[in-house]
């Protein structure tokens, strides 16, 4: 973990919105729910608790603890002092992200690997939140997913480095560690590339709903900022160049690499039959693995039949096939994933696309799935019947842009919407209607929540799209299903929303629908 001793902005807000009501429940208000815990009777005020000791790897997560709980009005020494003591320790042995919390009268206790204690820190802060005691006992805990992820889409509209590190700040504290960003597509080209400058100083101009906004992308030092924030609350950030399709805003800054697309989508692919192409790609792809550390980079690979019935057309893309003995377009496409997947390999990076490249049979030690396509679960079973390692990411009810409520009418359904319910029940309510078991889902790496921002323009829309669903989100990626329960969930979920009231999130209560009003989605102006 990195030793950046920014602290997130939930923590910051603690001292001002924790209720001032003490009574404890049976089982420490957290979210997710742990996996293994031994309550005993009693409690102890956090209050009473004056020094934080740590072992030298857990450096810092100690100081990020420190300052989280001074910002909830907990001022806590660092390795000396007089006082009951919160004690990190380090063990190498214990499973990956797990951890144990042992709180006893005198003192708390939080063991794992530096993750696994980072995640200890927010099961502990979280019970201060709530109450301002911890209970006495034992908390076994570790995630039952590794995968535990959220993808925003800032191409169609941008939000902003602030926005960006506030949904870290949450998706830390809820124990996610996965934030897939994409950050290009048709409508807006979201990263600076120093090679090819155009790429976000013209692909960047307009939105989905205003194509004549001024250029709003992240320079890299703002992307470096960013993965560095992330890393220190150890979330990785898997960045989403897309290609070869969705690529009309590459291609007004660099029209040479055009593929042509249809009436509807114009524009839409890059070249796949120039090898130019690939050059011009290899360049920005090189560029994008030094800002990201992460070992995969996600390629999109999807909807490239909106745009490729241009290539039959097209004579460098009718000279690759020839060349290269190609039947047919499609064919043409797999030549494409084939040779960016392999250009990734010689970068170090690993391949994640949407499930639609599964019919090209990609390299699967070197390429990861996302599948999306909920109406089409056979081609979930191909990928984990090929031994793909796969994220769950479905349509349902998977994507924040499908609204949350019978009574909204601005987002997405398909033969209906994504509650909180059924965020929560996921991924195992699904099993039977795929045609598999849990003992099938051996190469799955975990589940995802999306959110595409077509209809999202501003941050109260943003918000009532993705809370509290990141809540049920943190909960079904992490606590085993036997664990899981949505009563309880609903009723620790309860004070979150008074936190969620002091940061100014604009979110749907489930509670009470009427509540908060669906916000109104944007106005589309035509070119």
């Amino acid at each position: 973990m990195r030793k950046t001793l920014l602290i997130t902005l939930v923590a910051g807000l603690f001292v001002c919105c924790a209720p001032k009501a003490a009574e404890i429940p049976q089982t420490p208000g957290v979210i997710p729910q742990p996996n293994g815990i031994e309550i005993k009777e009693g409690s102890v005020s956090f209050d009473r608790f004056g020094r934080i000791v740590a072992d030298a790897q857990l450096l810092a997560e100690a100081q990020l603890l420190q300052e989280s709980l001074s910002r909830m009005g907990y001022e806590l020494e660092l390795g000396k002092g007089r006082g009951k003591a919160v004690k990190l320790v380090y063990d190498p042995e214990s499973d990956a992200e797990s951890y144990e919390l042992l709180v006893k009268a005198n003192s708390i206790e939080i063991r794992g690997d530096a993750p696994g204690v980072f995640y200890g820190c927010q099961t502990l802060l979280q019970q201060v939140y709530t109450s301002g005691q911890v209970r006495l006992g034992d908390i076994e805990d570790g995630p039952r997913y590794g995968w535990r992820g959220f993808m925003l889409d800032e191409a169609r509209h941008f939000f902003g480095k602030q926005e960006v590190m506030k949904l870290l700040d949450m998706m830390a504290y809820l124990k996610l560690n996965k934030f897939h960003w994409h950050l290009t597509d048709a409508q807006g080209w979201r990263i600076e590339i120093k090679a090819y400058p155009e790429l976000a100083l013209t692909g960047g101009i307009g939105t989905h709903s205003d194509p004549y906004t001024e250029a709003q992308y992240y320079t890299q030092d703002e992307i470096r900022e960013i993965v560095a924030y992330a890393a220190a609350r150890h979330i990785e950030v898997i960045p989403e160049i897309d290609m070869p399709g969705h690529a009309s805003a590459a291609n007004r800054a660099y029209p040479e690499f055009n593929g042509g697309g249809s009436g509807q989508f114009p524009d839409f692919t890059f070249n796949v039959g120039k090898e130019g192409t690939y050059a011009y790609l290899t360049t920005i792809l090189k560029e994008v693995a030094s800002l990201f550390p992460s070992q995969y980079i996600h390629i999109g690979g999807d909807e490239v039949f909106y745009g490729s019935e241009a290539w039959k057309k097209d004579p460098d893309v009718k000279a690759l096939m020839r060349r290269e003995g190609l039947p047919d377009i499609k064919a043409a496409e797999g030549y494409f994933i084939h040779r960016i997947c392999d250009t990734l390999k010689t970068m170090g990076k690993q391949m994640i696309a949407w499930d639609d490249v599964l019919g090209f049979e990609p390299d699967r030690a070197q390429s990861v799935i996302c599948w999306w396509r909920h109406d089409r679960p056979q081609t979930l079973v191909q990928s984990l019947d090929k031994e793909y390692r796969t994220i769950l990411c479905p349509r349902k009810p998977m994507y924040y842009d499908f609204i949350q409520h019978s009574s909204h009418s601005c987002g997405r359904t398909w033969d209906g919407f994504c509650p909180l319910e059924d965020v929560y029940a996921f991924p195992d309510a699904w099993y039977e209607g795929w045609g598999l078991e849990e003992d099938d889902m051996d190469t799955v790496l975990g589940i995802q929540s999306n959110l595409w921002t077509e209809l999202v323009h501003n941050t109260d829309r943003l918000y009532f799209m993705i809370y509290p669903r990141l809540f049920a989100l943190a909960e079904a990626a992490w606590t085993e299903a036997g664990n899981k329960d949505y009563g309880s969930f609903a009723r620790r979920l309860d004070p979150y929303y008074g936190l969620m009231d002091k940061l100014g999130i604009y979110y749907f209560d489930a509670r009470e629908p009427s509540a908060h009003s669906e916000p109104a989605g944007p106005v589309i102006i035509k070119r």
